[in-house]
């Protein structure tokens, strides 16, 4: 094995690409040799996008009533859970929290809808939200609004968007297992969609649902030829009511060896850890950036608290790592 990792990253680092089979055998490496891939990962992650880290946080701006049947979901419709129901919030509340997420340090403020996707009087409402938001801070705002398509996009991005926010959730050959109210190629087209429209891209998925470690190289490769921008990595963090309730949370070594074979395939672009850290990383959560990311998500999350952003803004310090600073 560690002649394969050895291999593995000296090709990365040589600008090829890893293959499908070579990424597989990578999941295998276990033991003491786990430290040697997250050493291969972070060489590799200093050479293609450096040291520093990437602060994002979001708001929860629609919550609940999803005709989306997503196994993992506390807001599916399907599911009965304690996530709160509400509509769209106003563009006032965005815009705090907005400012609120700039004066933690945050880089990125995503909005989130629950629902398959924004129209109308509710697409209105984001846009002069984003509107405000890039004229009153300077924090990059995203949305995350579900399917959409081009003309969409276009009309996001000139409202002021800087990236899109579309999570494939899984493999496609593992897809008909967690959702099957629309399909894989939806979540790709929508993708394609906002690259045409010259909008960055953060896509990723969840990790812990029942996936076989090759289906989360196969998701990985599928984001490689799509060409995305950042990457977020979520773990999953089992809720009561939904389909995955009893589902076991991940090691934090199998996290964290997922992290690195991630930045292996996906050498220069950002790797963000985001939900489930607190509970599948524990007392390694410091450990996701000697793996290989360069960001994380910061304060609470959709229908889950996060962790004290005092208490990661003191693991920054303590790692001594700076972090990306707002700037337009």
């Amino acid at each position: 094995m560690e002649r394969l990792i050895d291999a593995a990253v000296e090709k990365v680092l040589g600008g090829q690409s890893l293959s499908y089979e070579e990424a597989v055998r990578l999941t295998e490496v276990e033991g003491p040799q786990v430290f040697d891939l997250f050493r291969a990962a972070s060489r590799v992650k200093e050479k293609f996008v450096g040291p520093k880290v990437h602060l994002c946080s979001i708001i929860n701006a629609k919550s609940g009533r999803c005709a989306e049947n997503c196994a993992f979901c506390a807001q599916s419709a399907h599911h009965t859970t304690d996530a709160p129901v509400y509509p769209l919030v106003d563009g006032a509340q965005i815009l705090e929290q907005a400012r609120q997420a700039e004066k933690q340090g945050s880089a990125c403020f995503g909005i989130i809808t629950s629902g398959t996707t924004v129209k109308g009087q509710e697409l209105e409402r984001i846009l002069e939200a984003l509107r405000q938001i890039r004229k009153e801070t300077t924090i990059h705002p995203s949305c995350s609004l579900g399917i959409i398509d081009e003309e969409t996009a276009r009309a996001l991005k000139e409202a002021g968007m800087d990236t899109y926010h579309h999570n494939l959730e899984t493999a496609e050959s593992f897809f008909p297992s967690i959702c099957t109210t629309h399909e894989y190629r939806e979540d790709v087209e929508t993708v394609r969609a906002v690259k045409r429209a010259g909008v960055k891209v953060c896509s990723g998925g969840i990790f812990g649902m029942g996936e076989t470690p090759a289906q989360r190289v196969e998701m990985a490769l599928t984001l490689k030829e799509l060409d995305v921008d950042s990457v977020p990595m979520n773990f999953l963090n089992p809720i009561e009511g939904t389909r995955l309730e009893k589902a076991a949370n991940l090691t934090p070594m199998e996290c964290l060896k997922t992290i690195a074979i991630y930045r292996l395939i996906l050498p220069d672009k950002r790797i963000t850890i985001c939900g489930g850290r607190e509970k599948n990383l524990r007392d390694l959560q410091s450990w996701i950036f000697f793996a290989g990311a360069n960001g994380t998500m910061i304060g609470n999350y959709l229908t889950t608290m996060g962790r004290s952003v005092e208490v990661d803004l003191k693991m920054f310090q303590d790692l001594g790592l700076e972090t990306v600073m707002c700037e337009h």
